[in-house]
């Protein structure tokens, strides 16, 4: 049968002759913006105009707009853009795509939904053949799964989250490293983009009950203990028993605790890692070499700022502890910002006026995230004019602005810290740690009431946030007993000793007691307490727990660290030194060098406890942090005095100054060795 072209115009059909009665010459059909759809349909056995007319119009239903089908493919990725995955979610995937797919590129500049865009499927990020999903089988009984929120930007996901399962994998090759990502619409977004099929917890936890995996250890990639690592923790209660032993490991950042002036050693070296990558890829000489790439930046007039996510859950205090990590190390100018603006003094507004008071003129923009993904290249680096960067553009206040689109996750230093948490939790590395070469020495403490640290084999099982890992420790008649508050209150009983045991009748079981906590940003919640005897300090002990499950499980625990409960820091206790004066050489290191303690100092001893007189070189020293406590000068003219406690002989002693001399001022971390071979008595 021969066919005729029907030309159909959206709005109408429209049927010409080729010849226009009343026209001289051939006609034009009339301009439209509408865009138009051409197909073959029979043509009229006649030939008529009418039976071509009742032919187009029999496939006109069949042909859809450009929009029509643009909003089509948006309804189809809003269907995908959803944190619940279903029996359905991998054949809407296939289905998007394939949409996606047919269209013409007019029509992919036209997608437009609640959360679609063309950016959707057509933003180039990447290679997704360069990743490794690690969603195999064979995995054995030892695995590490590697938790992230994920991230939808190809390259950073190959650079930052498989840069640190690399890293787990390489340092634990007896193990078998596997990923899984809580964001459940990046998940979808890559599948249905790039065919890349990457688990979320449920499955990946499945997939190691399946595979016969007996000891798990799950390394969180978040950089603290927030909402994200508690619903993680949340995930495994219920394949708790599917396993021999669950370990949750630390997240990059370490404790959260609630004390925005309280560092750990994680914080400081993120802090010091991040900035020396910093200055490294602004062209200045990193910390490795010492401060001056560091003095060049603020004699250039450049300030950095490490832009967060943000958080109202009670870690946010994390953000904090970061400022006050970068003002102690004597980086001041280095800001912390957050793209949620939680804390308040890491919101834009109020980290540009900051720096714009600091004199600085010059502003370097760097994620303090893991992963480069859409926060760092939009909400940071964006060409919007709500991005940071726009913002600090638009204020004028600054004669550039620019940024550095680099996950934390590639730096080599920062996977290793990864590394080390992950290793911190196999096979109960931490506890044997703090076991030491001594097989758990006890103290001689004295009757009395001391706050010290109680650690345990799980981030399942621990102290709660608010109490900074720590517990009261009572000390009556050489026994000791140590109070703990727990994270809530679903664990219901305690038992000195394995779970075998507290399952026998007549089993002394530790009843709980209702705890209140307060947390850093004031609120309070109730939780179980337990007061738990302790055998020996510096020693693990078994200590067995059941939940409101009703199963019995067996922990390792121990107490460490104890401390004089009145505020005040324990002072170094020795046996060889009699009460007296004594002059004892220091080594000093910190700072830039040009402040320092003088040496010898002058060390009192009385009843056991040591006490130095430390003389600053410098009148600008208004107080000194030791152990957490202040100390104020005991002097008012002349060089700063101080009179702090001496913790240890012959090893690195932590302290801080807070120094006036510069145009604001700032804490600066230090370290002091007492030397016990150049004790000499006055």
């Amino acid at each position: 049968m021969k066919k005729k072209l029907v030309i159909m115009v959206l709005g109408g059909v429209m049927v010409c002759s080729l010849m226009l009665a009343g026209c001289g010459g051939q006609g034009e059909a009339p301009a439209t913006t509408e865009s138009t759809v051409q197909t073959e349909v029979p043509a009229a056995t006649d030939g008529s105009a009418e039976d071509a007319g009742a032919a187009a119009e029999s496939v006109a239903e069949e042909t859809v707009s450009d929009q029509e089908a643009a909003d089509n493919v948006a309804a189809l990725i809003d269907a995908i853009y959803v944190q619940e995955r279903t029996e359905n979610t991998d054949e809407q995937c296939a289905q998007a795509k394939a949409a996606w797919d047919a269209l013409t590129d007019a029509q992919k500049e036209l997608v437009e939904g609640e959360n679609a865009d063309p950016d959707y499927f057509g933003r180039d990020t990447g290679d997704a053949s360069k990743d490794d999903p690690r969603n195999q089988d064979g995995i054995g009984e030892k695995e590490i799964l590697v938790v992230s929120f994920g991230t939808s930007f190809n390259d950073s996901r190959v650079a930052d989250i498989r840069g640190i399962e690399d890293a787990i994998q390489e340092a634990n090759p007896d193990w078998s490293v596997r990923r899984a990502f809580t964001a459940q619409i990046i998940i979808n977004h890559v599948q249905a983009r790039d065919n890349e099929f990457i688990d979320n917890m449920d499955q990946a936890l499945e997939r190691a009950v399946k595979n016969g995996v007996k000891n798990l250890v799950v390394q969180p990639t978040h950089l603290m203990h927030g909402a994200e690592y508690d619903e993680i923790v949340e995930a495994l209660e219920a394949y708790r028993d599917q396993f021999e032993t669950v370990t949750v490991a630390e997240p990059l950042l370490g404790e959260v605790g609630t004390d925005a002036t309280v560092i750990n050693g994680d914080k400081e070296a993120v802090a010091k890692e991040m900035t020396s990558e910093a200055l490294k890829d602004a062209g200045y000489d990193t910390l490795d070499a010492g401060t001056e790439g560091l003095e060049a930046a603020k004699a250039d007039g450049v300030a950095f700022v490490f832009l967060g996510h943000g958080t109202f859950h009670t870690a946010k205090v994390s953000y904090s502890q970061m400022q006050t990590q970068m003002d102690r190390l004597g980086f001041d100018n280095v800001f912390i910002g957050t793209v949620e603006g939680d804390p308040e003094e890491t919101a834009c507004e109020e980290v540009m006026n900051a720096i714009a008071e600091a004199g600085y003129q010059k502003v370097i923009l760097r994620p303090l995230m893991v992963v480069a993904g859409d926060h760092a290249n939009n909400d940071m680096a964006g060409e919007e004019e709500d991005s940071w960067r726009s913002i600090f553009k638009a204020s004028d206040k600054f004669e550039s602005v620019e940024a550095q689109i680099t996950g934390m996750g590639s730096i080599p230093s920062i996977q290793q810290i990864y590394a080390q948490h992950t290793r911190d939790a196999l096979d109960l590395a931490a506890l044997a740690d703090l076991a030491g070469a001594g097989g758990g020495q006890t103290q001689n403490l004295q009757d009395g009431v001391y706050s010290a640290d109680f650690k345990t084999d799980s981030s399942m099982f621990r102290v709660n946030e608010a109490c900074d890992g720590k517990g009261m420790l009572t000390v009556k008649n050489g026994e000791m007993v140590i109070h703990i508050s727990l994270g809530s209150k679903k664990i219901v009983n305690l038992y000195p000793g394995l779970a075998a045991d507290a399952q026998k009748d007549g089993a002394a079981l530790l009843e709980p007691t209702e705890d209140t906590v307060t947390y850093s940003d004031g609120m309070t919640e109730e939780v179980y307490g337990f007061d738990v005897p302790v055998p020996a300090l510096d020693t693990a002990f078994d200590l067995a727990l059941i939940g409101t499950k009703g199963k019995w499980y067996d922990h390792k625990v121990s107490v460490s660290g104890a401390e004089s409960a009145d505020g005040g820091a324990q002072t170094a206790k020795t046996d060889v030194l009699e009460d007296g004066s004594y002059s004892v050489e220091i080594a000093f290191e910190g700072g830039s060098g040009k402040a320092q303690i003088l040496s010898p100092v002058t060390v009192n001893v009385t009843g056991g406890n040591a006490t130095a007189t430390a003389r600053w070189n410098s009148p600008n020293y208004d107080y000194m942090l030791v152990d957490g406590k202040k100390y104020l000068p005991v002097n008012k003219e002349g060089d700063s005095v101080f009179e702090i406690p001496v913790l240890c002989f012959d090893k690195p002693m932590q302290v801080v100054g807070d120094t006036v001399a510069m145009s604001k001022p700032h804490e600066v971390t230090y370290e002091i060795t007492f030397r016990s071979e150049t004790i000499k008595k006055q």
